[in-house]
């Protein structure tokens, strides 16, 4: 017989992994930070504060985490393989958004970047959402906030280049 507290014990610890592995994604695209590059962009004046950026952000990578370990704890099929594929490809996506505007200054490419990175966000939260609903709901806000970066992005390309 299985002992269950082993089980508590490695689920919780799947959780942690999921949600820190999230969060390091986030670390990897804070290292790129906006500097006097970012000050000097021409920017809607619909741009939110620099503040906003790293609460929104946090939260948003917590609960891609424990949306993550929601599908991954569920019963196996396709879409919880799916799913977690275009969620780990996602996240490397996503790091790479702010070493290409950041750190690279080419706001171009990471809006061709942001567009494939919404794409592929959508398809995972459909996934999600087919493994277990708790995991596509959590996922809308990000859907959404990148999809709000997308459109920000496109106005400093268009202010800007």
């Amino acid at each position: 017989m299985r002992n269950p507290r082993r089980r508590t014990t490695q689920t919780w610890l799947a959780l942690l992994g999921w949600v820190g592995l999230s969060l390091a994604a986030g670390a990897f695209g804070s290292l790129f930070e906006p500097g006097a590059w970012y000050a000097s962009l021409r920017k809607p004046p619909w741009t939110p504060p620099d503040s906003a950026f790293p609460l929104v952000w946090t939260v948003l990578y917590g609960a891609m985490g424990v949306a993550a370990w929601f599908v991954w704890k569920g019963p196996a099929g396709s879409s919880r393989k799916t799913g977690l594929i275009l969620f780990l490809i996602q996240l490397a996506l996503n790091a790479a958004w702010s070493w290409i505007f950041f750190g690279l200054h080419l706001i171009g490419a990471a809006l061709a970047e942001i567009i494939v990175l919404e794409v592929l966000i959508l398809a995972c939260t459909v996934h999600f959402f087919r493994a277990d609903w708790r995991a596509g709901w959590l996922m809308v806000a990000y859907v959404l906030w990148v999809g709000f970066a997308a459109i920000l992005n496109a106005s400093f390309w268009l202010l800007n280049e």
